[in-house]
């Protein structure tokens, strides 16, 4: 066969295969197996978000961060190709109608849904519906969900928590039984310590939505933030016995909640409940998940003008791939990757089909919010002589949340609720004092996490009853039903390097907050070393109080002319205000040599995990050494404590 006949030959071979590589694919097609009959990997979960992505025009992925483990986190946006072309400009529009971004907003009524899939990673059922969900968006031979699409711009984050999926789904399918065992006490029922459900440290983040302890909550807060959708649901798993639940939701709903948002929870509650009773479906509503804590999921939402809501399939890790019930019935993986497809398909129907009244009412939100905000209370002052750290703290978090603030001009006359001693009195505002109003985009939320006393309409509450900001930071506060104008905040202070002194005989070091307990940790950690005084002293005219960290010459003299260096260079990093002195001999108090000026031993920390601890407890303490602090501790299994020498560590 000469070279021409040859390509005549394999040209027409070529193009199919390159068509046939184009075509979309369906998640069985692409993994190789139905969904239901395995748990899937995170990295092919993403995998195939690429290939439907590669495949279709008006899909976009978009990856937002990454797991402390270095697992890839990732948005898909999905619309009609007409609305995809605009997308940026739907964002922009959306943002503008929420006063958070300057410019006119045009009519466009096109309504955002945002899908939020696993995000306790051992609830794994909604990763794997959520191919399925891409795949019916994506498909342009289904005419329901492209007439939809017309009307929406649809968000999938196909998996909130991929270090606990992948810990569940790793686990699950080395202990599997082939076929799988519905026996509930069987090994691939049982998992061990400490469970897919947490992140990397082990915090539950469906709890940290508004405090945003963990790298995974930063990041994709950020970028729910830059779209705030009209509609967000969060999926989960519950026990094994119970049917599913989805919206409206159960009391005590927090008071600034609107009938808007009651409402629809109300529509998109019938509409999910039509597709169930076609089926024959067991599901219940009302009860149990209440919209109150302002750090879930579904509530934060709320706070943002959103209709929040949390579904909740039973299963969880205890369900695998199947599992008899009480009630002697098999509960199958692939029973409830369909629960949760139909109720993600239906949300978006009945958002779709109501687009512009999704949009006008969400519009309506942010326009009261700024003219005539909801609430009892119209501003919050924090006291400028709140200890700086906190404040610099709280100013991070409400830049974090687009949480407005400011500082009022000084004031006399007015009363306010003070935190301190839950007493009316009268406040003085004066110039430096942070004021958050009411009047701003974003009243609900900063209302809900400023508020004094949190009114429930029923005493069950789900989970978390209180979270004020001014009790959670330690500031000395007021919340006033008179609103206080709010001028732009001065700019903060800069921070004057430290300057090396070879001369001195000690550095100095305010004892004030946790950046002090971070710089002594790392000073531990250098080899450096350092006292701290029981009493207050005086010294070259300034006093100190009890804590003052003491740096001495003397004590690091192996340091030789590295002293000054590293404990200079160090502060400056953590723009920690070391101040020098030329002498130990204080003018009150007692000297630097005195024993009640106590030497500090670098501590050797052993950290007990694994069976008989707390998984949270455990991980809370472990984030706030290595993340917090960075100061190292050993961990130690509870089976090995028996063979570690004791001797060897001091806490």
């Amino acid at each position: 066969m000469n070279f021409h006949k040859y390509l005549l030959f394999i040209l027409p071979f070529c193009i199919i295969t390159a068509l046939k590589a184009q075509e979309l694919q369906s998640p069985a097609e692409f993994l190789g197996y139905e969904l239901g009959e395995r748990f899937t990997p995170h990295h092919r979960v993403i995998d195939y978000f690429e290939h439907v992505a590669a495949v279709r025009p008006n899909i976009k992925l978009v990856q937002y961060g990454e797991t402390y483990e270095h697992r890839p986190l990732y948005t898909a946006f999905i619309a009609s190709p007409e609305n995809f072309s605009r997308l940026e400009e739907i964002r922009q529009n959306n943002m503008r109608r929420t006063g958070l971004e300057t410019g006119n907003v045009n009519d466009d009524q096109t309504a955002i849904v945002w899908l939020s899939f696993n995000v306790h990673g051992n609830e794994a059922v909604s990763t794997e519906a959520v191919m399925q969900v891409l795949y019916n968006l994506a498909d342009p031979n289904n005419t329901q969900t492209q007439q939809w699409l017309e009307n929406t711009v649809v968000i999938l984050d196909p998996c909130v928590n991929p270090d606990g999926h992948d810990r569940y789904v790793n686990w699950y399918n080395q202990k599997a039984n082939h076929p799988y065992n519905p026996t509930y006490f069987s090994w691939e029922h049982q998992e061990p310590w400490p469970g897919g459900r947490a992140n990397h440290y082990l915090f539950d983040l469906n709890r940290d939505w508004a405090w945003l302890t963990q790298q995974e909550s930063r990041q994709r807060l950020k970028i729910y933030n830059e779209w705030l959708p009209q509609v967000h649901v969060d999926f989960h798993e519950q026990g094994i016995n119970e049917p599913y639940y989805f919206a409206p939701a159960a009391e005590p709903l927090h008071e600034l909640i609107s009938p808007w948002q009651k409402e629809f929870e109300q529509m998109i509650g019938k509409n999910n409940a039509q597709y169930f009773d076609k089926k024959g479906w067991l599901y219940f509503t009302k009860e149990r998940f209440d919209l109150l804590y302002p750090s879930y999921g579904d509530t934060y939402p709320v706070y943002n003008g959103a209709i929040g809501m949390t579904y909740e399939q039973g299963g969880s890790g205890r369900a695998g791939l199947g599992v008899i019930t009480d009630e002697g019935d098999t509960l199958t993986l692939k029973d409830r990757i369909a629960h949760h497809i139909t109720t993600a398909l239906s949300t978006i129907e009945i958002t779709a089909g109501n687009a512009e009244k999704v949009v006008d009412e969400f519009a309506a939100f942010y326009q009261q919010n700024q003219n005539n905000p909801a609430g009892k209370y119209k501003s919050f002052v924090i006291k400028a002589g709140n200890q700086p750290e906190k404040l610099a703290a709280l100013k991070k978090l409400l830049d974090q949340h687009k949480i407005q603030y400011g500082s009022g001009n000084s004031r006399k006359g007015l009363e306010g609720f003070n935190f301190r001693n839950g007493k009316t009195e009268d406040v003085r505002i004066e110039s430096n004092d942070i004021v958050v109003s009411a009047y701003q985009p974003k009243s609900i939320l900063a209302q809900v996490l400023f508020e004094p006393v949190t009114q429930l309409n029923d005493s069950i509450t789900y989970d978390i009853t209180a979270w004020s900001l001014p009790y959670a930071y330690d500031l000395d506060s007021y919340a006033l039903t008179q609103r206080v104008n709010v001028q732009e905040a001065p700019a903060p202070t800069g921070f004057n390097p430290v300057q090396k002194d070879a001369s001195a005989y000690a550095y100095l070091l305010k004892w004030q907050g946790p950046a002090d307990v971070t710089f002594l940790a790392q000073l531990l950690k250098q080899g450096v070393k350092a006292r701290f005084a029981e009493l207050a002293f005086t010294v070259v005219g300034n006093t100190y109080a009890p804590g003052t960290l003491i740096i001495t010459r003397a004590d690091n003299e192996d340091l030789g002319s590295a002293f000054d260096d590293k404990v200079v260079l160090l502060a400056n990093n953590l723009k920690e205000e070391l101040i020098p002195v030329a002498t130990g001999m204080v003018a009150q108090g007692k000297d630097f040599g005195s024993e009640t000026v106590h030497y500090i031993k670098k501590p050797n920390i052993m950290l007990l995990a694994g069976e008989g601890t707390s998984s949270l407890s455990f991980g809370e303490v472990w984030h706030y050494f290595e993340e917090q602090i960075q100061y190292p501790v050993t961990i130690v299994n509870t089976s090995d404590v028996e063979n570690a020498d004791l001797n060897d560590f001091d806490v």
